[in-house]
């Protein structure tokens, strides 16, 4: 039987039964999952009756109550995998640390070690909004500076002339 049919078989994760197999030296021997039977156009295929018996002793010694957890956890795109910060939380630190760096008049150092402590949280989630209010404080000096060096310019030019 195929990788899928264990799958359906047991209602196990791909990741699950992947790691049967990898980890099924470590097993012990009536818990270890079945060699490979054979390998037909790079799929893997495995004795029924062994998968059965391995599924029987399994659910009488381990049980299901954790299926479907092994693998990586789908995210949001953003990073956002259930262990973090949300984005709207990551949103407010950006923000509570880009007014500490128009306060302090630009980064200093240990200013997220000090926003953690001030705000809760860990430093390495305050290091990271931190680095991007920095990102966004150089972008909008640097537009300041522009838009400065325009309105200087236009002075000394004069006022401008019209065609009679």
């Amino acid at each position: 039987m195929s990788r899928a049919w264990v799958m359906e078989h047991t209602g196990a994760s791909a990741a699950t039964v992947a790691r049967w197999y990898g980890q099924r030296a470590q097993a012990p021997e009536g818990l270890r999952f079945p060699e490979m039977a054979c390998t037909i156009e790079r799929v893997h295929y495995y004795d029924q009756e062994a998968v059965e018996a391995f599924w029987a002793a399994w659910r009488e010694d381990v049980g299901t109550g954790r299926l479907r957890r092994a693998g990586r956890p789908r995210g949001d795109g953003k990073g956002n995998h259930g262990g973090g910060w949300g984005r709207a939380r990551r949103d407010q630190a950006v923000a509570t640390a880009l007014e500490e760096l128009k306060h302090a008049g630009g980064y200093q150092r240990g200013m997220a070690t000090r926003l953690a402590r001030e705000h809760g949280g860990n430093e390495r989630s305050w290091q990271r909004a931190v680095a991007e209010a920095r990102t966004l404080h150089e972008h909008k000096d640097s537009q300041s500076q522009n838009v400065q060096r325009d309105h200087d310019v236009k002075q000394e030019a004069g006022p401008a002339q019209t065609a009679p």
